[in-house]
């Protein structure tokens, strides 16, 4: 889940000739999930030699050096840097810092995997939410697959069996934060050109996390470098991937090819760190999951959908 919130240039994600390409548009949303873990595995590598709060702002500077230039050269600066409703889009940028800090908070302490899972919850954040901040109704069905959604999350914190995960807990405050996130991008809608409110998204996050450098600063070594530029590529890369899907199909179409990122997340887990879910987490994963796609279901059927779910 990320930034990009799925909006794009051409109503109804269309190409220029007016015509859907939905295969197009699948294979964007699929290789940009599978990008974005690389991010977080890079995130849980650096987070072993310096502070959390060092890597989280980095991914904002890292990012936004290759994103900067694209949206300058599409849109120029008085676009760019002139965004609509300013106080809106400072929330968005603080809400993903917010919401980046915990995860790699997170991340740093547990399995990548276990800790997107709960990420997870921000559809279910937005829904529960939307009848106060956007004045939406939510019917008797949603509201079940909320607290399906919720209960998923209990499974996977487990509070009552032992000590409280202190990464969990900080999962769950990624997911709850990047549902805020989505709450403020809906109310964004429209805005403006999805690239430069993301260029905004990632210059306020970048920004926020700077006043804490001073009190954490840890210099890195060379290799540290290459990472923190690879953690920044990726985080560019798949929002920018995000981005062109939803120039080529629409909301409806891509919702549930999100969840391909749970699934690259496991893999990279397992492959470079030896870590994977056990039982009782992916029952919590399947939960979350089936509740994410009915409440996908009836948004489709009510002719609404949530915003792009990529975080961080």
């Amino acid at each position: 889940m990320s930034e990009a919130d799925g909006r794009t240039d051409r109503p109804g994600g269309r190409d220029a000739g007016g015509e859907e390409r939905p295969a197009v548009a699948i294979l964007l949303m699929v290789v940009a999930m599978s990008v974005v873990p690389f991010m977080d595995a890079f995130a849980k590598l650096l987070s072993r030699d310096l502070p959390v709060e060092q890597v989280a702002w980095a991914r904002f500077v890292f990012g936004l050096l290759f994103i900067l230039p694209f949206a300058l050269y599409r849109y120029g600066p008085r676009v760019t840097f002139r965004p609509k409703q300013p106080a809106l889009q400072f929330l968005r940028g603080l809400l993903t810092a917010a919401s980046s800090l915990f995860f790699f908070g997170a991340i740093s302490m547990a399995p990548i995997a276990d800790a997107l899972a709960l990420v997870f919850i921000a559809p279910l954040v937005v829904t529960a939410l939307s009848p106060f901040v956007l004045q939406e109704r939510v019917g008797i069905h949603r509201w079940a697959a909320v607290w399906v959604g919720f209960a998923g999350a209990l499974i996977i914190i487990r509070p009552g069996f032992g000590s409280i995960d202190l990464a969990m807990l900080l999962a769950a405050g990624a997911g709850v934060s990047h549902g805020f996130f989505l709450l403020v991008t809906r109310r964004l809608s429209r805005s403006g050109p999805p690239l430069a409110t993301l260029t905004v998204t990632t210059l306020v996050g970048a920004l926020v996390l700077a006043f804490l450098q001073p009190f954490v600063w840890t210099m890195p070594a060379p290799h540290h470098w290459l990472y923190l530029a690879a953690m920044g590529f990726c985080a560019a890369l798949g929002h920018f991937l995000l981005i062109k899907a939803f120039e080529q199909g629409t909301a409806t179409l891509l919702a549930p090819f999100g969840y391909t990122e749970i699934v690259a997340a496991t893999a990279l887990g397992y492959f470079v760190f030896g870590d994977f879910p056990d039982r009782i987490t992916w029952l919590g994963i399947v939960v979350i999951i089936a509740s994410g796609l009915y409440i996908t279901f009836r948004e489709r059927v009510r002719g609404r959908l949530p915003a792009a779910r990529l975080r961080k």
